[in-house]
């Protein structure tokens, strides 16, 4: 009796079908959820929309104007790159000090951990954020703490000198995510590496410096780049805190776009400002990864 063998490309092909059954939820929802609205905002970014009617192609108008004629597009690009050039450098520096601190920690380890990791779960509500402007309005907790010791008290969500930076302590304080990811790259360094150091005389601080800070590069990459990017999204604290009060010192970029979009109604407009944004943060990242090759360290490096 002769043995027809298995067709081997029908089998493939049923394996490819099976495959893409699977994951066609994904994949629909990829397509109509990503990269639909992206093209499409590519799209609205060259005309004038208002929601109402018809988008009506203008070509590069958004552009022109943005960059020439609204005042108020560059003084938001000031506020976003003063906040997250001094927000994101607290932050990192925060969190690695207390990752460095919970890494000499040996009992209740993961108690801290958590508690230390709920300022980043919600700290971007807006629960929280409510929580901020009461506690930093005139008659809030903060001021309220500051009479009773005899101090003078302070307008610190009214004045244009300070509202911005209690955007950015807020931001600091969320630190949870980032001390997180340092804490498991301070982990992964052999302890031999400073029981050697020990033996030729090094000390903590030589240590951090010869031996903690370049194997933790890689980890100082990562969160760099993740907090830049965050830094220069963010929305719900200048949202609900100040709404982008007063007079404009904490509009940020994405509330101003925010603003453009869903009260002035142009939706063009809008969609041209996220398309910079998205630039701005590309030459940013590109710039980071660039500059790694001078300063990244890995353990396979044979330099």
């Amino acid at each position: 009796m002769k043995v027809t063998p298995p067709n081997k490309k029908l089998n493939t092909g049923n394996k490819n079908v099976t495959g893409y059954a699977f994951i066609s939820p994904f994949l629909i929802g990829f397509f109509s959820l990503t990269i639909f609205p992206i093209l499409y905002s590519l799209y609205l970014s060259f005309t004038d929309f208002d929601m109402m009617g018809t988008p009506n192609w203008i070509g590069l108008e958004n552009y022109t104007r943005m960059f020439t004629s609204d005042p108020t597009f560059w003084k938001s690009m000031k506020v976003t790159f003063f906040y997250a050039g001094v927000a994101v450098p607290i932050r990192l520096v925060f969190a690695l000090l207390v990752a460095l601190a919970l890494n000499k920690v040996v009992e209740m380890v993961g108690l801290y951990r958590t508690l230390l990791y709920l300022p980043s779960v919600v700290g971007g509500s807006i629960a929280v954020s409510i929580m901020w402007r009461q506690l930093f309005g005139n008659d809030g907790a903060f001021n309220s703490i500051l009479a009773a010791i005899g101090l003078p008290t302070h307008s610190w969500l009214g004045d244009p000198g300070t509202a911005i930076w209690t955007l950015i302590v807020l931001y600091g304080w969320q630190f949870g995510s980032s001390m997180l990811i340092f804490l498991a790259g301070l982990r992964n360094i052999p302890k031999t590496f400073y029981e050697a150091s020990s033996v030729d005389g090094a000390g903590p601080i030589r240590q951090f410096f010869i031996i903690t800070i370049p194997l933790l590069t890689p980890v100082i990459l990562f969160n760099t780049i993740m907090q830049v990017i965050q830094g220069f999204m963010a929305f719900t604290p200048s949202f609900v805190v100040t709404n982008g009060g007063p007079v404009n010192s904490t509009l940020l970029y994405v509330l101003y776009m925010y603003q453009r979009a869903f009260e002035y109604f142009d939706m063009g407009y809008a969609s041209a400002m996220a398309w910079v944004m998205l630039v701005i943060i590309a030459i940013f990242t590109a710039l980071i990864f660039k500059s790694s090759e001078h300063w990244v360290h890995y353990e396979s490096d044979t330099k």
